[in-house]
């Protein structure tokens, strides 16, 4: 019996992302790294900077899934939140890790004011993340993952946090483009197609629209499985020639 590959939610923290200020990459990165290790992302959320929001979320989420990833709040200012929160959520104090401090201190030196001594706090329980770029470590307290908002320490990050995650089955793809018809031309087909093949994903993406450029579709099919997918993309492909629809093959 097959073991299914482990589950995962992202919790974007942030006004500035919900105001528009500032654009969520995270999730795109997040998605990008877990699908390379056979983990599943099954859901998305955004949510500004309320403590019981956060709370709310994190309990919710983290009972759902495996693991729970959160960008952002974790840094020097008031709004910055998400360690409060996840000491709550687990229900732990929220003292000052000895380890945190101690590479605060050397990052900062003189500098290291009261502000910066808010980013020591880490849950009762809780392991460090290293952070590569800017030192100011992340959290894991359970199966939460607490990281930094700004992408490119994010990404750095998640370093850190690979050995700590239980792989899954990788998901492989192949995609077949077809031009000069819109999805709804070949919707019916690609339906025949997931209903003979419970097991994979058929996917329909557009591309071009009316008469801005050319228009076509790219059809996607996924599986854990290799064999799999490539005998379904191309069943698909036939079944779509057989339709007098131009069918080009373009790869994962």
């Amino acid at each position: 019996m097959t073991t299914p590959s482990p589950t995962a939610a992202v919790l974007v923290i942030g006004d500035e992302v919900l105001s528009g200020r500032t654009q969520d990459t995270n999730t795109h990165t997040i998605a990008r790294f877990l699908s390379a290790l056979g983990v599943d992302l099954i859901e998305a959320r955004v949510i500004g900077d309320d403590v019981e929001r956060i709370v709310e979320a994190l309990n919710a989420l983290r009972a759902a899934h495996d693991y729970v990833f959160t960008t952002g709040g974790i840094g020097p200012t008031h709004d910055d939140v998400t360690a409060e929160a996840a000491a709550q959520a687990f229900g732990v104090a929220l003292p000052e890790h000895p380890a945190a401090l101690a590479i605060l201190q050397k990052r900062y030196g003189d500098d290291f004011n009261a502000a910066r001594r808010r980013m020591a706090r880490i849950p009762e329980g809780g392991v460090l993340i290293a952070n590569p770029v800017t030192d100011a470590p992340g959290f894991q307290i359970g199966n939460v993952f607490v990281m930094a908002g700004v992408p490119k320490i994010m990404t750095a990050m998640l370093e850190d946090v690979v050995p700590r995650l239980r792989t899954g089955a990788v998901v492989h793809s192949r995609t077949l483009r077809v031009r000069g018809v819109g999805e709804g031309s070949v919707a019916e087909t690609l339906s025949a197609a997931a209903r003979a093949n419970r097991d994979l994903s058929f996917g329909s993406y557009p591309f071009g629209h009316g008469s801005i450029g050319e228009i076509g579709t790219n059809l996607v099919v996924r599986g854990r499985e290799q064999a799999a997918v490539e005998a379904g993309a191309r069943a698909l492909a036939e079944a779509l020639r057989a339709a007098d629809v131009s069918v080009e093959a373009v790869g994962a």
